[in-house]
């Protein structure tokens, strides 16, 4: 899961992402342990999921036209770039009339599109670039290529891992949407002050990686969404 020093590649070889990169290469076999726990996971989640998967993907065809699922290009381990899975929650070419990031009450999204986001019901097909290697379950939220263009070399050790679907930054900014909502540059806002807030939970869980610690996010995830509200941290 952890490349050796001199095969990452060139833009994260820099001493600011060493002593991450130094830190989880100890942890090899943990690092192994979590990769298994994704698949096994993951499977059987996509399992409980069909039928709901099913439904849901009607549900979206009836609602609104357009495709059932939404692919972006994103970033992840390594750099590497690949496409993430969603159930579609907004109109189509959305990200063609408005910022990638997406607002509180935003207009381009759909009725059922509310309603899947609240929930994060949104984010079940991500289950499947879970299990292609592209993510895993704890892990920095994939960004955007225009966003990773901007980061700062510190912020280049979060591609040592698998983007996540869930993170202690997501929890904490659970209501990303509702800070922006009265930016007049919603991406200038968003690079030079959430991104960077993000970045200081994504670099924390970094640097205190335990497979214990990554449950208890997982399960902090499913009581920030399901459970009592709290202006974004828990």
């Amino acid at each position: 899961m952890i490349k050796k020093w001199n095969d990452i590649p060139d833009f994260m070889r820099i001493h600011e992402v060493k002593p991450y990169w130094e830190l989880l290469y100890k942890k090899r076999f943990s690092l192994f342990l979590k990769r298994i726990f994704d698949l096994i996971a993951s499977f059987v989640l996509i399992v409980f999921f069909a039928v709901p998967m099913i439904v849901i993907a009607i549900i979206i065809k009836i609602d609104s036209k357009g495709p059932v699922f939404y692919r972006q290009e994103r970033v992840t381990l390594y750099g590497k770039h690949f496409f993430i899975h969603k159930f579609r929650t907004m109109v189509c070419n959305a990200d063609q009339i408005g910022s990638v990031v997406t607002l509180n009450n935003d207009s381009r999204i759909t009725r059922i599109g509310d309603k899947l986001r609240n929930y994060r019901l949104d984010e079940i097909p991500q289950l499947f670039d879970v299990i292609c290697g592209n993510m895993s379950f704890v892990g920095t939220r994939p960004e955007a290529v225009k966003y990773v263009e901007l980061y700062k070399p510190e912020f280049y050790a979060t591609l040592l891992m698998p983007a996540g679907i869930t993170s202690e930054a997501s929890i904490h900014y659970k209501d990303e949407a509702t800070l922006l909502n009265n930016a007049i540059n919603v991406d200038r806002v968003y690079v030079e002050e959430i991104l960077p807030e993000k970045m200081k939970w994504n670099l924390e869980s970094l640097r205190e990686f335990r497979l214990s610690s990554e449950i208890k996010t997982m399960f902090r995830t499913f009581v920030a969404v399901f459970g009592k509200k709290n202006n974004g941290s828990i």
